[in-house]
């Protein structure tokens, strides 16, 4: 967000500079003589407001999926934890650590993976082991009540990590990011040349606060674009709930059990196959 503002700041610059020493040349007018504040408004903010709106529009969609889909993810993992109830103890062991492992992979690994919005998709292969896991242990159950919603469960939860990681990709193109960056370039600067060159403190206040306004929409829609990174960001809240569900479930049947993954979500122990 630093190089909007500096952009904004330049432009601002070079357009009250150009007020100084260009208008004269380019304009043969009493210097008393210029556009009012309300005709700063004109064909050309108009198109730089629009595009703004529409980019910034596109922009949350996708931060608003992204946020559906890290909470579907952890409903999905949260019914599997729950669905595991139902399986005998070593199967409902393993699936539940795995469950818990797994949140805890996304949550320390994968969440931070997302936070440049210039991922291929991929996001950490940590949270993968654990996925795995579970669905090695829902194989003894299969022909059990259980056996399907596990697997309903796990489907739902595998689409909806795909969909995180589709939207923790940037929707918004770099090439466009930097056509609304030269726009507001030149609009600052051709409103600057615009400006009275006396008695124009309300033009300058108008244009500063116009300036002001259309850099802070661009730095949120570069922020809003990044949903898991940034100062509006999606965090990693909910997944965490259900880690800290996954575990206390797991040692409701066993005080002394313990996860077999480390405070990354890495792998320290081998667990048993069912």
């Amino acid at each position: 967000m630093v190089i909007p503002v500096v952009v904004a700041v330049l432009a601002l610059i070079a357009g009250l500079a150009a007020n100084t020493y260009l208008r004269p040349r380019l304009l043969a007018e009493d210097d008393d003589s210029g556009m009012a504040v309300k005709d700063l408004v004109g064909p050309l903010l108009t198109l730089t407001v629009l595009l703004l709106a529409f980019v910034l529009v596109t922009a949350y969609g996708s931060y608003g999926k992204a946020e559906v889909a890290a909470r579907g993810e952890a409903r999905a993992l949260d019914q599997l934890v729950e669905t595991a109830e139902y399986a005998d103890g070593k199967q409902r062991a393993a699936i539940q650590s795995d469950a818990a492992c797994y949140a805890r992979a996304v949550r320390v690994q994968e969440w931070p993976a997302m936070a440049d919005g210039n991922g291929n998709g991929n996001g950490s292969k940590a949270p993968s082991v654990w996925s795995t896991d579970m669905r090695q242990n829902f194989r003894p159950l299969e022909g059990e009540p259980a056996f399907g919603m596990l697997v309903s469960a796990d489907t739902k939860r595998s689409e909806e990590r795909s969909e995180r990681l589709t939207q923790a990709t940037a929707s918004i193109p770099s090439a466009i990011f930097w056509f609304l960056l030269a726009v507001l370039a030149v609009t600052v600067v051709s409103l600057g040349i615009c400006l009275l060159r006396k008695h124009n403190r309300g033009q300058l206040i108008a244009l500063s606060l116009i300036t002001v306004l259309l850099t802070a929409t661009l730095c949120i829609i570069r922020d809003v674009d990044r949903p898991f990174g940034g100062i509006v960001d999606v965090q990693p809240t909910a997944v965490s709930d259900v880690e800290k569900q996954a575990t206390r479930d797991l040692r409701t049947h066993d005080k002394n059990a313990e996860l077999p993954c480390d405070a990354a979500g890495n792998r320290v122990t081998q667990q048993t196959k069912g």
